[in-house]
């Protein structure tokens, strides 16, 4: 018996330390957008897009999201 609370403990501790991690890669990428739009603002748009197609590489590939537009597709739409 105390072998299956150990199990379900520890099975529950890794759903826990996964979802922290998820957490803190989201915190981070709004981080990121964050400085992607202040970049963008100021004319550094050789680096804002540098930076939004890293994004999207791990928005798609590492946390299997959909990618963003660029910040200069989201201003020609507006």
């Amino acid at each position: 018996m105390a072998r299956k609370d150990d199990e379900n403990r520890n099975g529950g501790g890794r759903d826990e330390e996964c979802e922290r991690y998820r957490q803190a890669a989201e915190d981070a990428l709004q981080q990121l957008d964050w400085c992607i739009g202040y970049l963008h603002g100021i004319r550094k748009l050789d680096v804002s897009r540098a930076l939004a197609k890293n994004r999207s590489f791990i928005r798609s590939q590492l946390l299997k999201r959909e990618e963003e537009p660029l910040p200069a597709q989201q201003t020609e739409q507006t």
